[in-house]
């Protein structure tokens, strides 16, 4: 799988609201669902001078001038830090076959897949800062979706977004109640989500994670997933 399929399938999966083709600028309206769906990438040649009608286009939008790039952006990227961008949020790709994760199945009543979301699955959510913004990303995606919930010690646990685009599945919104984290929570999530996929007809199942978050990359890593590409952010 590579690093632009992958692009694609999380677009799909975790769409923003609108988009727009400015020059060789593609501009994304989020709504406030997050940086992937509110940054603005580069679709064309790049031209230095040309950064500033983006900029434009993003403030008369409402917006706040952000970009998101990748390995092959490395001119627009200096071409930002020179204008005083910082990097935010650098991101890594995971992937694998989903026979992977599929060999062993949750334990039973540990998780449960549905949609909609059930309540607790939404005020699990708001507990770790998603909230009606980004559940309105979850409500704009077309294909196959599920909430997964997971339980543990007879308690709500954790909860994860599961989409489908083609062969690929796409985990979103991975979040664990924080005094029971560590218990095996997300790894039933990951565990469900493969299952739940493959009745979709899936192969694949990716997500994306902060470099920074070294426990979650320790567990994907785990399952035999690899890092097929990386991203970050510029903003001023």
């Amino acid at each position: 799988m590579t690093t632009d399929m992958m692009l694609v399938a999380m677009e799909a999966t975790w769409p923003p609201a609108a988009t727009t083709r400015t020059g060789a600028w593609l501009l994304r309206d989020g709504k406030g669902g997050g940086k992937r769906v509110s940054a603005t990438t580069l679709a064309g040649v790049f031209d230095p001078d040309t950064i500033a009608n983006a900029e434009g286009a993003m403030r008369c939008a409402g917006m706040q001038p952000l970009f998101q790039l990748g390995a092959n952006d490395q001119a627009l990227d200096a071409a930002l830090a020179a204008r005083g961008y910082k990097l935010v949020d650098p991101v890594v790709i995971y992937s694998c076959n989903l026979a992977e994760i599929a060999q062993t199945a949750p334990p039973p009543m540990t998780t449960f897949p549905h949609w909609p979301p059930l309540g607790i699955a939404v005020d699990l959510w708001a507990e770790g800062g998603v909230g009606p913004a980004q559940l309105d990303v979850m409500q704009r995606v077309l294909g196959p979706k599920t909430a997964i919930l997971a339980r543990n010690a007879d308690r709500a646990a954790g909860v994860a977004f599961v989409a489908i685009h083609g062969r690929f599945a796409m985990l979103h919104a991975l979040d664990v109640t924080p005094v029971l984290r560590r218990k095996g929570a997300a790894r039933h999530i990951l565990q469900a989500a493969a299952h739940w996929a493959r009745l979709q007809g899936a192969n694949d199942l990716g997500l994306a994670v902060t470099t920074a978050n070294a426990p979650a990359r320790a567990l994907y890593t785990s399952f035999g997933m690899q890092a097929v590409g990386q991203y970050h952010y510029r903003q001023l």
